[in-house]
């Protein structure tokens, strides 16, 4: 590997420092209880000593978590230069962010966050009038923890639904007001969860929800999700059930309507992958629902839907997708006839102007080409670079349409996009203080263990010599589908800024490559997502990018389950761990929320022995043993009804308990906050303050010391 030419000054600390520091952090963990728990699964006895702590509502509970706090808060309280990343984020945060326009109505409305605030307000503009503010969440409560979740306007733009989340719950409310006068009306809904809004004319809108349980643990009939229409001016208690409940019992449903008012569309799964689709018609009183896809193998989705045609987005028969065409009165496949046929990379769509737009993954970044409803090709997109697109969507009357951009080394920027010309214009620039050209980013394709090509994008300054002295943050999620495109982060350039690589692997089980890429990553191929990213680790080090002292590896959600289970597979590997919200008692997930909903990915523990024996071979919580394992900061909220705080309160008492080495195991658990979406800006600084001072110190790094002088550099 070449050493680029030019050197970063960091000064690095004495082992013997690194190790009285690491050995002075606050107080003794707190005591955690073991119980006489034993589960028996095909004749295997497993043992559960921390099942007390799935109760977090139990006082034993919430004084262990108190006692946490405490210590892990005088831990990085010792920590010299924590206020000063702090204070570096809150510097580099604080510029205007806007989102993408959007119009309903009389109205262009658009989110803008002045810097600092804690919530992104809602504003609107007709024409080239004044702006006004629509919705300020910030008003919702006084600390910033409650958030707008879900807006949904009538077609002609005056009135909306709009769903808020109180510390970052799944749980919302919803609130109906009149769009022109901003006036409440009294149609707050309560207890909705996992829910889209969507209106039929002026008179009501359908809405899903569960039946909410008492506490985490599911029952039969807390898992059924139930499609409601809500009929303005009368009580929630009186709205109709529409599909779903025990006629019809699925875990996930949406309904939405057309935008010509026509047809109700139902899209019913049983778990995070598979769908059927059915079809209402709404100009007709109490026309039966029709299916058009039954079953689970495949996922559809309608994209779009021209007077009596549907256009389909279908993995039946193309595992990359394809976009298809047929008329409602005859859905069957039989009848479906290809507009966009399917390639090697995976297809999602997005209309406007009665344009389609097909958004490419192509080796995890984006391609974007515009065709016509015919399935003619008239253009590529031009974007700035190697990075990620989203947006081109709009109305069948609308004649321009808004993207934003974004990669690494490229902060989010906003633009105007003409669909007859196919010219692109900047919109709104990004304010962040920030030089993409101090930076670079590179994809490589790395070897995982049973020889596959993994590829991963690097980013770090440019001219840093590799010394495997640098310290490296690697990424990575692994699952459901979800692909990891290249985005910006006002945190992590801050890590960049002080000598930081930071590194993504598109690991299999995601959704980079298509449903064959998705389905390596699941069930009992599960363990080669966590091959690819030891894989990762080892080649950052072969490399001379890191070493296994300056390695840090980090995933959120499946993601921390990622983190959790390459920790206890290898815990020689890594310097810091960070888990965040993890899916890590893999026998139990399925017992708590929408866990039951991820047996697609994962399996469960009551599926086969088989199932059984491959998930307590690598479920995080189970693995733990006594040796020396990497520093490490499990991190939580209170709130989060997803992945349930239990997993990660379970696997830190594991951890602790296990831990033989000098290196710190903490688990900070955040209050007033959920699974992520909604956090307050505040919230989101510190936490990330904490991380990176919790890395540099367990490096023996000191933040002060180690900032790129960029006047220095040749290139």
């Amino acid at each position: 590997m070449r050493a680029f030419p030019i050197c970063v000054s960091i000064l690095m600390m004495s082992m013997a420092a690194q190790a009285q520091k690491q050995s002075i952090y606050a107080g003794k963990y707190p005591q955690t209880k073991r119980a006489d728990q034993v589960d028996e699964y095909f004749g295997t006895k497993v043992q559960d000593p921390y099942r007390w702590l799935e109760d977090d509502r139990a006082e034993d509970t919430k004084n262990w978590v108190a006692e946490q706090n405490k210590v892990t808060n005088a831990y990085l309280s010792q920590i010299p230069y924590r206020n000063d990343i702090k204070a570096d984020l809150k510097a580099l945060w604080n510029y205007e962010k806007y989102s993408a326009p959007f119009k309903e109505g009389e109205y262009t409305y658009f989110y803008k966050n002045n810097g600092l605030q804690n919530q992104s307000v809602l504003y609107r503009q007709k024409g080239d009038g004044n702006q006004e503010v629509f919705l300020d969440p910030n008003k919702f409560s006084p600390d910033g923890t409650t958030s707008l979740q879900g807006l949904s306007f009538t077609k002609d733009g005056s009135l909306a639904a709009y769903q808020i989340s109180e510390g970052g719950s799944d749980w919302r409310k919803v609130i109906v007001i009149d769009a022109k006068t901003g006036q409440k009306k009294d149609d707050t809904l309560r207890d909705v969860k996992f829910s889209g809004l969507s209106w039929f004319n002026n008179d009501g809108f359908y809405y899903c929800s569960y039946d909410k349980p008492k506490g985490s643990q599911l029952s039969e009939k807390t898992q059924i999700h139930k499609l409601f229409y809500h009929k303005l001016g009368t009580p929630q208690s009186a709205d109709k059930l529409i599909f779903g409940g025990e006629g019809t019992p699925r875990r996930y449903l949406s309904g939405a309507v057309t935008d010509d008012q026509n047809f109700l569309v139902i899209s019913a799964a049983n778990a995070t992958y598979g769908n059927e689709l059915y079809i209402q018609d709404l100009t007709k009183k109490d026309a039966p629902i029709v299916p058009i896809v039954t079953g689970f193998d495949y996922e559809q989705d309608i994209a779009y839907v021209e007077k009596s045609t549907l256009y389909i987005v279908t993995n039946q028969g193309a595992p990359n997708r394809t976009l298809v065409k047929v008329d409602v009165k005859n859905p069957g496949k039989e009848n479906w006839k290809t507009v966009i046929p399917e390639t090697k990379f995976p297809l999602s769509i997005s209309t406007c102007g009665k344009k389609v737009f097909a958004h490419y993954i192509e080796d995890a970044v984006t391609k974007i080409y515009q065709y016509s409803l015919d399935g003619k090709k008239e253009k590529e997109i031009e974007l700035p670079g190697l990075g990620s697109a989203g947006g081109f969507g709009g109305k069948d009357e609308e004649m321009e349409t808004y993207y934003s951009y974004t990669s690494y080394v490229f902060p989010p920027t906003i633009f105007k996009y003409d669909i007859k010309t196919g010219k692109s214009s900047l919109y709104k620039a990004s304010g962040v203080k920030f030089n993409p050209k101090e930076f670079e980013s590179k994809q490589v394709f790395y070897t995982s263990k049973d020889g596959e090509k993994i590829p991963m994008i690097i980013t770090y300054k440019k001219g840093m010599m590799l010394t495997g002295k640098n310290p490296v943050l690697l990424y990575g999620y692994g699952g459901f589908n979800v692909s990891l495109t290249p985005s910006f982060s006002v945190s992590n350039l801050v890590f960049m800024q002080h000598g930081g690589v930071y590194a993504v692997a598109n690991l299999r089980g995601g959704g980079e490559y298509g449903d064959n890429w998705h389905n390596a990553g699941t069930k009992m191929q599960k363990q080669n997502v966590f091959d690819d990213f030891i894989a990762a680790a080892e080649y950052l080090i072969k490399e001379k990018y890191t070493s296994k002292d300056y390695l840090a590896i980090a995933g959120g959600s499946n993601g921390g389950l990622l983190v959790g289970a390459c920790l206890t597979q290898r815990p020689d590997l890594y310097k810091v761990c960070f888990p965040a919200v993890g899916v890590l008692d893999m026998l139990r997930y399925n017992k708590f929320t929408a866990g039951a909903g991820w047996a697609y990915d994962y399996g469960t523990a009551e599926d086969s022995k088989e199932m059984f024996d491959y998930l307590y071979k690598y479920s995080p919580v189970h693995n733990v043993k006594e040796t020396s394992y990497p520093a490490t900061m499990v991190t939580t909220g209170d709130h989060d009804d997803r992945v349930v705080p239990a997993h990660s309160f379970k696997f830190a008492a594991a951890l602790q308990k296990g831990q033989s080495g000098r290196n710190p195991v903490m688990i900070r658990v955040e209050t007033k906050a959920g699974h992520g979406a909604g956090k307050p800006t505040d919230m989101i600084i510190a936490e990330q303050a904490d991380k990176w001072s919790f890395l540099f110190w367990n490096m023996g790094l000191d933040y002060n010391k180690t900032k790129v002088d960029m006047s220095k550099t040749k290139g």
